[in-house]
């Protein structure tokens, strides 16, 4: 089923009908990642961590209305190799330090393992997580330490287990998940968790994910569609570099019929977008699957990161956050903008500067309804 586009003067009756969309997660309808700074941050080191973020810059986010953040932490912080299971107090500090800025400033926090023990969405190859038994227990003795410090803690803050796991199939991570979720149990019964699944938690996965009898899950995905408008020339993105077009939004694939000649190898997906309008219909029907989970289980999701890379257009960048942001309201879907600062996503620049004050306004705007 397809509901199509969904305005102001239509949601009540779309509410009725669906019976999704009602009420979003408490405390968590709008917010923003902290990626680049105690996650995927290369080699850099203790004074990176001691001022990519500051208090002013939670205190901000907090001006533009928005209700938490998402904080990605790669375990190196925590733990590490050559030392296992033992944790790093320092490392623990500026998750602290965080939670304690969100305290002060009204906003909530999830706190994101972005890279485990053995896993990492960026190195697929080499990933052990799921073969090695040792990998194993130190993924969940991590959690098990995370809930131990943070069990005092209330509502204002979330766990989520693994971002963006890929694997051949879910029944690994499946039952990776649940084991975990049953550690964290024993030490927080009330702890909220989010759970998303495989293919970088692509929304099409959704209907893989085991649904659990704990209120306590939330179940969450990520949204970049179209990818190579999202991404478009990501120089991490073969095909981005490949395509190397500037796309707007609303718009179309350029010149297919070329990248076609000289990539045939992509004739299955030219063929399958040749004459598609890149537009807040699409975003809809590549939806569908969020709107197909919610209508079937009744439960509640997140879309954890979504976002536009810096080289589109800036106009094309406002208006797909417009209407993404719309979308996600609509269907009480609550959601974290990728990112914060830099990471070729950023809302804010290295220097801490504002990238589109129109773009904040979309956001500012979202949050007021």
């Amino acid at each position: 089923m397809y509901y199509g586009i969904i305005t102001g003067e239509l949601q009540e009756k779309f509410y009725e009908i669906t019976g999704v969309g009602r009420e979003m997660i408490k405390g968590y309808k709008a917010g923003v990642n902290l990626g680049g700074w105690i996650s995927q941050y290369g080699k850099k080191g203790r004074e990176h961590f001691e001022s990519f973020i500051q208090e002013e810059d939670v205190e901000r986010i907090a001006s533009w209305g928005m209700d938490h953040i998402r904080l990605p932490v790669d375990y190196p912080v925590l733990e590490d190799d050559d030392a296992p299971f033992h944790y790093k107090e320092e490392g623990f500090e500026y998750i602290d330090r965080c939670l304690e800025w969100c305290k002060k400033h009204g906003l909530n926090l999830i706190i994101d393992l972005h890279r485990a023990p053995g896993y990492s969405f960026t190195t697929l190859q080499e990933n052990t997580l799921f073969e090695d038994m040792k990998m194993r227990k130190r993924f969940i003795e991590l959690w098990k330490a995370i809930t131990q410090r943070y069990h005092g803690e209330g509502d204002n803050l979330i766990f989520e287990l693994l971002n963006e796991m890929v694997e051949p199939d879910s029944e690994r991570w499946n039952k990776l998940a649940h084991e975990t979720i049953q550690t964290v149990r024993e030490i927080d019964s009330a702890r909220k968790i989010i759970y998303g699944g495989n293919y970088y938690n692509s929304v099409r996965e959704l209907k893989k994910i085991d649904i659990l009898d704990d209120p306590g899950i939330i179940y969450t995905f990520h949204f970049y569609h179209p990818h190579l408008f999202t991404h478009q020339k990501a120089y991490w993105s073969k095909m981005s570099m490949d395509y190397n077009q500037t796309i707007e939004y609303p718009g179309q694939f350029v010149n297919l019929d070329d990248f076609e000649k000289e990539h045939p190898e992509y004739k299955p997906w030219i063929d399958r977008n040749r004459g598609a309008v890149i537009n807040k219909e699409m975003l809809w029907e590549d939806m569908q699957p969020a709107v197909d989970f919610i209508d079937k289980t009744g439960r509640e999701l997140y879309c954890g990161e979504f976002g536009v890379i810096k080289s589109a257009p800036p106009e094309s960048r406002v208006n797909w956050h417009r209407d993404m942001i719309d979308i996600l309201n609509t269907l009480g879907i609550g959601w974290a903008v990728w990112t914060y600062k830099e990471m070729d996503f950023g809302l804010v620049n290295n220097q801490g500067e504002i990238v589109s004050e129109e773009l904040i306004g979309v956001i500012k705007n979202s949050c007021l309804k």
